[in-house]
């Protein structure tokens, strides 16, 4: 068996034991680097799509993604982009490209065995919200929930009437053009929506405790619309 096969093989065998595991995912003709940690009691798992520049290593949605998982819900933290097409700029930008790859990944995670029946909902930061939103209108009923961090929603354009998921818009309250563009984009949404304005945050929420609101906040979201639905 090659070591493709091996990865494979692994990936279909990780436990839903809390603790996070290596994951390789195939999308898009490449081979996109995760962490995925399910909880043994979790109705669903959350897909972090990253902001323009992060990746899966980022300390603001790692610290989101500890908090989830205390309340019950698994993560899935991956890059959206390969190391080497991180380095082209325009690359970071191309909503239409980190869809795609979120797309892939969400369909991947879905199709092992194990991980049947669970619920999907993504978190997404930045232009991460923006692929987070059209993916979850590309498909439907499949996403149950949705938040975005200081996100830009406004990016998704055309998409956000399509969106069924309900979607949580998480803004700081001194990140005042980001502020407009969220209420726009709230404005264009059709499905159950919510959009909270964090006191003091900027955009990076790295004022005491607003980090801390963003997390439990998400964690309330995803609480109340991932269920299992496993037989």
């Amino acid at each position: 068996m090659d070591g493709r096969g091996r990865d494979s093989r692994l990936e279909t065998e990780i436990a839903h034991d809390g603790r996070e595991h290596p994951v390789r995912i195939p999308a898009d003709g490449v081979t996109l680097e995760g962490a995925l940690a399910v909880p043994a009691e979790a109705g669903g798992v959350v897909l972090f799509a990253h902001g323009s520049g992060s990746s899966r290593h980022s300390p603001r949605n790692n610290f989101v993604a500890r908090v989830l998982r205390n309340a019950g819900v698994g993560t899935l933290l991956f890059d959206l982009l390969t190391e080497k097409e991180d380095r082209i700029y325009e690359t970071r930008f191309d909503i239409d490209l980190l869809t795609r790859r979120l797309i892939a990944a969400t369909r991947w995670f879905t199709e092992q065995p194990q991980h049947r029946g669970l619920a999907v909902g993504y978190f997404g930061s930045s232009t991460g919200a923006a692929s987070a939103l059209r993916a979850a209108a590309a498909l439907g009923p499949a996403v149950g929930a949705v938040v975005s961090r200081g996100g830009r929603p406004d990016l998704a354009g055309r998409a956000l009437p399509h969106v069924q998921s309900p979607t949580l818009l998480i803004v700081g309250g001194d990140d005042l053009p980001v502020i407009d563009l969220n209420q726009q984009a709230y404005d264009q949404m059709k499905a159950e929506r919510g959009l909270k304005i964090i006191p003091g945050a900027t955009h990076l929420f790295e004022e005491p405790g607003t980090l801390e609101e963003v997390a439990r906040l998400a964690a309330d979201w995803f609480q109340r619309h991932l269920r299992v639905k496993r037989d």
